[in-house]
């Protein structure tokens, strides 16, 4: 049995991507992110669920994923559950209850915790769900809202304007720590702060992971027993990302002026948790800044507020 397990294809990273609006398919979606005229053919095909590959290849890392398309939380299996690091969902926004069937997925999303959770619609519109019920609703469940054809987009005149659409998809997959990745020699050391983070987050089994032949209610029990998790750790995991692509940049004027905004921004977003859990988000921050420094973990072990990290 050992042996078995010894020569056993470690499973790729799992990118789910779903759609809740009939009207739009999943693989066009797959399509756009990948830059392909059509859908390349499916790797795997089982039963509801279909698997397609994709190498994520920056200047920083090179890393193996798969985008896998389950339409439904009812097809969703073992496999895909502990593999995914990623939730992309796809809505409706033309009608006013377009949210409701997003919510379905809300207790898979809350049970594993992925790394990036993208909220996605055409537009958001007065007559259906406006953008401000979207960001709401991001707000509360610490998703981001990417619109594919936005109506209003950023200002040019703008020192660093928003990426929009799909680009703005694949910036942050691409900002996201993989489990499968490979540092780049020129950027190892630069980058180090993702590197730290592949080992914390992947090195160690996932406490919310439930095996999807178990009952619904070990899921509803394992939820509660990681709630404070669940709710913090999705926006620590961005924030810390994309300050990789910044600390691992050139000492410049341009790049200080971009850290300093994205501090702001990690700021703003600290405030919006509720106050029992804005402690712990920051001394998480700190302690994944400090290790990626190179910073020693017993001299951090015993800076606790008292609540688990």
């Amino acid at each position: 049995m050992a042996d078995d397990q010894g020569d056993e294809v470690p499973t790729l990273p799992c990118i789910l991507v779903t759609s809740c609006d009939s009207s739009f398919k999943e693989g066009e979606l797959i399509r756009q992110i990948l830059g392909s005229e059509s859908l390349p053919q499916a790797t795997k095909i089982e039963e509801r669920v279909s698997w397609y590959p994709w190498t994520i290849n920056n200047k920083y890392y090179t890393a193996n994923v798969s985008l896998c398309v389950v339409s439904s939380p009812f097809d969703m299996n073992t496999e895909v559950a502990r593999s995914m690091q990623a939730f992309i969902v796809y809505f409706d926004s033309k009608t006013k209850n377009g949210l409701n069937s997003v919510n379905s997925w809300l207790s898979v999303v809350e049970d594993l915790a992925p790394e990036v959770l993208i909220l996605v619609c055409d537009h958001a519109r007065d007559s259906g769900v406006s953008k401000q019920e979207a960001q709401q609703w991001c707000l509360a469940h610490a998703f981001e809202l990417v619109e594919l054809n936005p109506q209003d987009l950023p200002d040019e005149d703008d020192d660093f304007p928003e990426s929009t659409g799909v680009k703005r998809i694949v910036q942050a997959l691409n900002a996201n720590v993989w489990s499968s990745v490979e540092m780049k020699d020129e950027h190892s050391q630069g980058f180090g702060l993702m590197s730290s983070l592949v080992a914390s987050h992947h090195n160690n089994p996932r406490p919310n992971y439930v095996s999807y032949e178990g009952t619904e209610s070990q899921r509803a029990e394992n939820n509660q027993n990681n709630a404070v998790d669940t709710a913090v750790d999705p926006m620590i995991d961005i924030d810390i990302q994309e300050l990789a692509n910044l600390t691992a940049g050139d000492a410049d004027v341009e790049n200080f002026e971009r850290l300093f905004t994205k501090l702001k921004e990690m700021k703003d977003k600290a405030s919006s948790l509720p106050h029992d859990q804005r402690k712990v988000h920051a001394e998480k921050v700190a302690k994944a800044f400090w290790m990626a420094i190179g910073g020693d973990q017993d001299e951090i072990d015993g800076l606790s507020s008292g609540e688990e990290s």
